[in-house]
């Protein structure tokens, strides 16, 4: 479990977060949304430690991130993977490279080791025999599942991805959907996704937290978020053409 913790953020005179208490729970797809600016980029930012809080504090399984020093964080660090907007790989690695990075960096596996697991994860994003593939050779949707091979290599107890489906056609988007899904309860990881894909979250929002005006103004699941009692959260749920269409049926 993940908590955030009575957490505060503010930059210059605008405050972004204001006393934010919120539990992310394992083996389910705890999805956080909101408008551009409502703070939800900032409270993953903030949990993953990019940026520090400026009140409360983030625990990790009852572990006090917040008052670690870098240098303690390191062994959380270890057991995150990340899945970052757009995928993040580097240009210059082929895909086999791109997926060992964590190994090298975090673990003292022999390179047999590592190219075993290497090639075990991309088994399981179905994506064998692609190891020297550049990513300028890779489609949208081939880059995010290298992004998602990447970011379990290491067998992470966390799992964070932003946007995951940033730039990808509904079809393919309901793919990268359907294995972070499949992961998360493979791994039985804590999984929190920052999305603004209102397919993404009627399909895989077993815990949907909305944020609006730098606080969680309502949470529940993909069931309970079209007859939710908030008008904020409607005015966004609503405002794309599918769940248009799903408030007519």
């Amino acid at each position: 479990m993940i908590e955030a913790n009575n957490i505060s953020k503010k930059f210059g005179d605008t405050q972004v977060l204001e006393s934010v208490s919120v539990k992310f729970e394992k083996g389910i797809n705890n999805l956080i949304i909101g408008q551009s600016g409502a703070g939800k980029t900032v409270l993953l930012k903030c949990l993953v430690g990019l940026h520090e809080v400026d009140q409360g504090h983030i625990d990790f399984d009852h572990r006090n991130f917040s008052a670690m020093t870098n240098k303690q964080r390191k062994n959380i660090r270890k057991e995150i993977g990340m899945l970052f907007q757009g995928g993040a790989l580097f240009d210059s690695y082929n895909v086999e490279s791109n997926v060992m990075f964590p190994l090298n960096m975090f673990t003292n596996m022999s390179e047999e080791e590592k190219l075993d697991r290497v090639n075990f994860v991309l088994k399981r994003v179905k994506l064998v025999n692609s190891n020297y593939l550049m990513p300028g050779e890779l489609s949208g949707g081939m880059i995010k599942r290298v992004a998602i091979a990447r970011a379990i290599a290491n067998n992470p107890k966390y799992l964070f991805c932003d946007e995951p489906n940033s730039g990808l056609d509904p079809n393919t988007a309901g793919v990268i959907d359907d294995l972070i899904a499949d992961i998360t309860q493979e791994y039985n990881m804590v999984t929190i996704v920052n999305t603004h894909d209102m397919n993404s979250v009627l399909k895989m929002g077993d815990k949907i937290f909305f944020v609006n005006k730098g606080a969680i103004s309502w949470q529940g699941n993909r069931d309970e978020i079209l007859q939710a009692d908030n008008k904020d959260l409607s005015e966004f749920v609503f405002s794309t053409e599918l769940t248009k269409r799903l408030k007519r049926k």
